[in-house]
């Protein structure tokens, strides 16, 4: 019986291939469905025998963790480097999205503080 292993919905397309290497090395029968025309159907990596699963699992888990490890070491490198914008650099280039975010917070808070405050003061 046939048993989903791997969903490929917002997986990037490098990291589908490299999860279907794995498989493909450690000689691991799969196949894929998509999601369909509309995105309605299930875009998966399947297992044609589920005795293979927990080997299959394994591989994956080993696989995303070094892949994880790899993407924030990546990241942090760029940071470091300048090219890759932090928080402040961003909030610069795109003033409007800070200055709306911070009013939509204290309209949020004053909103929530506003029966406390007509207690306080009646």
């Amino acid at each position: 019986m046939a048993v989903l292993l791997f969903r490929l919905n917002q997986v990037p397309e490098d990291e589908a291939d490299e999860v279907r290497q794995l498989l493909n090395d450690a000689r691991i029968d799969y196949y894929e469905s998509s999601a369909g025309f509309f995105g309605l159907g299930v875009a998966a990596i399947w297992l044609s025998d589920n005795t293979d699963l927990p080997h299959a699992r394994e591989l994956i888990e080993n696989y995303q963790a070094q892949r994880s490890e790899q993407m924030r070491a990546d990241y942090q490198a760029r940071l470091n480097a300048g090219e890759e914008p932090g928080f402040w650099q961003q909030s610069l280039q795109h003033p409007v999205r800070l200055i709306s975010t911070v009013a939509l917070l204290v309209l949020i808070l004053a909103v929530i503080m506003l029966p406390f405050w007509k207690t306080l003061h009646p």
